[in-house]
């Protein structure tokens, strides 16, 4: 449902039955124009900036856009625009950004149809997928980012001065000398009826975590999407760069995008079993869910940690504070954070394997499939792994980009069930690879201060 800030008296009347089209939406909420969006494979939001008089326009899915130009999303030069449909749903005004502004999540279409290389399409088709089962996917996300100003020489730091200190996690004075900035995206994600519960200060200096409470995997990956841009928005106002790379600094640790995950038959939740003998709380559906993404995990990084940078975060053997939060093997357990899966409770399991640049809708999409082959294969995980524990069979993830393009080309699982009529992960992973040796090909001062007099 739409979230309104005005109230009652200034809505339009509709007839019963019938919803507000999104010109009358804009008109009772004051808003002047709207943002148009959707993204591309990487992420990369892209928009038009439509005014409110062009809405009925918008509604009808006659905005189109150059989809070679907008990024990695399957087109060529020659092919026809996309264009964009908004889905109503997730239409949100966002006065805290601009005044009489809005936001809106759009599906590209081409041609009339659906198009397959769209990130929101291809978890729609997953989502779509786990409704053929009688199931209904809902997710949470833990949103971790760094404030950071980057000097004239390029040089990164963080922007409180004052956030120093290998032990910076849950500290008081942290967030409290960026009480403006964290109270504003706090009430921005209650403006839109998020139920912020949490704003706290992560492990490393100048980095945060904000949370909203769960909801269904669609919703929750276009809050993800508007919360990276809320946040990138109001740290600009206060002359911050907020980034969401994945280790911006070599020493410290790096951000992640925790997803907790739960499977639901109507309005039952289907994961909890208070008879399980392994004693986490989880029913046998939530057992081969589980161990679904554990079989799937090395080709699912390649959605859960897409970057160069991610492997720097997952390579790392210690940082400053002591610990990594990021977990190297595909190993479950507990309520222990050193997994892969960690088990809070019997309601859901949090997948700890993403990281700040992965693509919210391709992220849970491919974990959604996992988890869905497992449970038709009736996958059993074995027992649960203790601290720190790993067996024999707990597959390794994979150590840099390029292995997770080869351990996704490698699961037809997971190409069979995300390629639909597209060949979507092949298109994905020669980006990838391309990004990677770009990267590889590119002389690094690590490399000249290594070599240079070496020899």
């Amino acid at each position: 449902m739409s979230t309104r800030l005005l109230s009652p008296e200034t809505d339009i009347p509709t007839m019963p039955g019938t919803r507000p089209s999104l010109r009358e939406l804009a008109a009772q909420d004051g808003v002047r124009f709207i943002l148009a969006v959707f993204v591309d494979l990487n992420g990369k939001p892209c928009a038009k900036l439509v005014p409110a008089s062009a809405a009925d326009e918008l509604e009808a899915g006659e905005l189109g856009f150059a989809g070679f130009a907008a990024g990695l999303i399957g087109q060529q030069p020659h092919d026809p625009d996309l264009m964009a449909v908004p889905d109503l749903d997730s239409y949100a005004p966002i006065p805290f950004v601009r005044e009489g502004l809005a936001i809106i999540h759009c599906d590209p279409h081409v041609d009339g149809k659906p198009w397959p290389y769209a990130p929101r399409i291809i978890l729609k088709r997953a989502l779509a997928a786990a409704a053929a089962r009688g199931l209904t996917g809902k997710a949470g996300a833990e949103v971790e980012y760094f404030l950071v100003d980057r000097g004239g020489d390029g040089r990164l730091s963080v922007a409180d001065a004052r956030d120093e200190g290998a032990r910076s996690c849950y500290d008081a004075r942290g967030v409290t000398r960026m009480y403006d900035h964290l109270s504003a995206v706090s009430d921005a994600m209650n403006a839109l009826g998020w139920a912020n519960y949490a704003n706290d200060h992560e492990d490393a200096p100048g980095q945060f975590e904000q949370n909203f409470t769960y909801a269904d995997a669609l919703v929750t990956a276009d809050r993800v999407i508007t919360l990276r841009y809320l946040i990138g928005m109001l740290a600009e106002q206060r002359g911050m760069t907020a980034t969401f790379m994945p280790k911006p600094f070599s020493d410290r640790s790096g951000s992640g995008l925790h997803l907790h995950l739960s499977l639901w038959t109507g309005d039952a939740p289907a994961f909890p079993d208070a008879t399980d003998a392994r004693g986490l709380g989880l029913s046998d559906l939530a057992y081969a869910f589980l161990g679904g993404v554990l079989d799937h995990a090395p080709g699912l990084q390649l959605f859960l940690a897409p970057t160069v940078n991610s492997y720097k975060r997952r390579g790392a053997t210690t940082s400053a504070s002591g610990a990594t939060w990021s977990p190297k093997y595909a190993t479950y357990g507990g309520n222990d954070r050193t997994h892969y899966i960690r088990v809070p409770d019997g309601n859901r399991i949090e997948l700890r394997a993403g990281d700040g640049s992965a693509n919210p809708y391709l992220a849970l999409a491919a974990v959604l499939h996992a988890g869905l082959a497992g449970i038709d294969a009736s996958v059993d995980p074995g027992d649960p792994c203790g601290p720190g524990e790993f067996r024999d069979t707990s597959a390794p993830l994979p150590r840099t980009l390029l292995h997770a393009v080869q351990a996704l080309r490698e699961d037809a699982v997971l190409r069979d069930a995300l390629d639909g009529d597209a060949d979507i992960t092949a298109y994905f992973a020669d980006a990838k690879e391309e990004e990677f040796l770009a990267w590889h090909n590119t002389v690094t001062d690590w490399e000249l201060d290594q070599y240079l007099t070496a020899f």
